[in-house]
């Protein structure tokens, strides 16, 4: 009993880094809807598309568009991700009574069917404050969650979110902010920094981010993905180009060489933003040309639809083969 009773309390005081896996998330949307399942189109339509055959996105699911409330898709997409090596699943959440929240308990079980971890992506949703985010984490926490990654988390106080510190760490509850500012997150009491935004935070800022978040004991998650282009789900100009995937290749690397503690995602399906590593079709529909990923490390077909996800478990396999826990993040 008393050697158990030490083990516990040596846990207690370990690093966060030294008591955390390295880890592999995806960013993963439940929001899409089809007649059929939700009674109408839901994002596929955005921004006055049309579908079927005109969706938001300047790429075509392999599986067609979906609903993300059905739930063999949900199952077939936590089966790609499992095998693509990703270990944990961020399921964009956009508060209370929303679509993300009804099809949440879903996601968690075909997540956990497949041995992934979940954590949640809080969205800033109209009205969101850090009490409101109080009471999310502790509602969320029900469904067994306890990492949360916190999008635009300084559109608030750094004041606010210091005060609900105790809070928000009930639990063993871990929280990431999404910012590039590493003095901003720790005088905030959040536990690590991802970045999310590709574009905004390019491979190149990886080393400074994960050695300036390392100096003052927070975890590192910068973010990885493809490329970028949201011209038909937003109508935003900016092309990061995918370059057959050696834009995934160099963020990966970057990645790794800044001893990241745990790689993030964006996205496994956000297909406005055109970030998304889930398969995708070659070609046209009806009257609508559409991306492809034919090409990508030489690739084509059908080989070159999962692309992304092989590339993937690569990319996971020399993560764990290479990565080293730092050992002075701050505990959890």
């Amino acid at each position: 009993m008393r050697s158990l009773l030490a083990l516990a309390l040596v846990a207690l005081v370990l690093p966060a880094a030294a008591r955390a896996e390295v880890r592999v998330s995806a960013f993963y949307y439940p929001w899409y809807g089809t007649p059929a399942f939700d009674h109408a189109y839901q994002h596929w339509s955005q921004r006055g598309h049309t579908p079927p055959d005109d969706i938001a996105s300047a790429y075509y699911p392999a599986r067609g568009i979906y609903s993300s409330s059905d739930r063999l898709v949900i199952g077939a997409q936590m089966d790609e991700l499992r095998n693509a090596g990703v270990e944990e699943v961020a399921v964009s959440w956009w508060g209370r009574s929303s679509a993300e929240d009804a099809r949440l308990p879903a996601v968690v079980a075909a997540a956990r069917g497949d041995g992934l971890a979940v954590a949640v992506h809080l969205e800033p949703y109209p009205g969101r404050t850090v009490a409101s985010t109080v009471a999310d984490v502790a509602y969320l926490r029900t469904y067994g969650i306890h990492t949360f990654y916190v999008y635009r988390a300084f559109d608030l106080p750094i004041a606010d979110w210091l005060a609900a510190r105790a809070d928000l760490r009930a639990g063993g509850t871990t929280l990431f902010a999404q910012t590039g500012l590493v003095g901003a997150a720790a005088a905030a009491g959040f536990d690590g920094v991802y970045t999310y935004d590709i574009v905004t935070y390019p491979g190149g800022r990886f080393g400074r981010l994960c050695a300036q978040a390392h100096a003052v004991g927070l975890l590192c998650a910068p973010s990885v993905g493809p490329g970028y282009d949201a011209r038909r789900g937003s109508g935003d100009p900016v092309v990061k180009p995918r370059r057959h995937g050696a834009t995934y290749d160099a963020m990966w690397r970057a990645a790794i060489a800044a001893h990241a503690d745990r790689v993030t995602i964006t996205s496994y399906n956000e297909w406005h933003e055109g970030t998304q590593i889930e398969p995708a079709a070659p070609g046209h529909h009806g009257l609508y040309r559409y991306h492809s990923y034919d090409g990508a490390w030489g690739l084509h077909g059908q080989a070159a639809e999962t692309a992304y996800l092989t590339r993937t478990r690569y990319w996971s396999d020399v993560l764990r083969g290479t990565s080293v826990l730092h050992p002075k993040t701050r505990a959890s």
